[in-house]
């Protein structure tokens, strides 16, 4: 059995060896403190000296945390490298480095071909794409991943949950629907200011809202996977304020603005805009 293989229940516990990561912003923070909440799943994490701040504060708190000397030095020590990089960079960054034929690379890069990123990296590696959200600093994050591979899925199964895409059409559409998450934020934050602007201290309306909306979310992932369509007609009794709001939304174009948000981001994940 390979390294890389996990079988059995999650709550088997595996160790890989080496893991390495190519860009040490929020993301790489947040797997290296999912993939060290103990039991460890790495025995060795290499992250680049590029936000020096931040690897410097996983290596004091991790052991298991080495500062490369540089990027090339993270893929040379690791077997399993992700790229994680914005996306403006991440040319200049991969075809600056040199991979093993064979090796793992996980990239994190967003909204970039597939293509793309083989030709930069040139060199014959087992190439994944995965979505990953801060939440697996917790493991409970959910993980896109393109395409299919066992041992990118026993990662991230323990970060939380691994979404394998049987397509590239299906992981773009996942990363589009990732784009939700600020505008999730911005409607809480849009209902506070109105409270407050309605003479309800903000403090208590955030204090009311937040778990208010985790609620909810708690009630949408409960065993039995009842429809969203269902869950919104639960919600909005016949009359009641519920069904006032929601209508008065979608009459006045939120979910067409919403419906064309989603579109102009896939759009530019399957690179048909700038």
């Amino acid at each position: 059995m390979s390294r890389w293989a996990r079988c059995g229940p999650r709550s088997n516990h595996v160790t890989v060896k080496a893991i390495g990561f190519v860009g040490t912003g929020a993301i790489t923070e947040a797997m290296v403190r999912g993939l060290l909440t103990e039991p460890a799943y790495a025995s060795e994490i290499h992250v680049s000296p590029r936000s020096a701040h931040i690897a410097a504060t996983l290596a004091d708190e991790f052991a298991p945390v080495r500062i490369a000397r540089d990027n090339q030095d993270v893929v040379e020590r690791s077997d399993m490298v992700f790229l994680a990089i914005r996306p403006q960079v991440a040319e200049e960054v991969v075809r600056a480095l040199s991979f093993r034929d064979g090796q793992m690379v996980v990239s994190l890069v967003a909204a970039t071909e597939r293509q793309a990123l083989s030709e930069w990296i040139g060199a014959d590696v087992h190439l994944v794409q995965a979505i990953p959200l801060p939440f697996v600093a917790g493991r409970q994050g959910v993980t896109a991943i393109y395409p299919q591979d066992a041992a990118v899925a026993a990662l991230f199964n323990t970060l939380g949950t691994a979404v394998q895409c049987q397509s590239r059409k299906e992981y773009d559409l996942l990363a589009a629907a990732s784009a939700m998450m600020s505008t999730y934020f911005g409607i809480m934050e849009q209902v506070a200011v109105w409270l407050e602007g309605s003479g309800l201290e903000k403090a208590k309306g955030q204090a009311y809202i937040a778990p208010l909306f985790a609620s909810l979310a708690q009630k949408a992932n409960s065993p039995g996977n009842e429809p969203f369509s269902a869950l919104s007609r639960e919600f909005a009794t016949k009359g009641g304020l519920n069904e006032q709001v929601f209508s008065d939304f979608e009459k006045k174009g939120g979910l067409a603005a919403l419906t064309a948000a989603l579109d102009g981001v896939l759009a530019r994940i399957e690179g048909r805009t700038n």
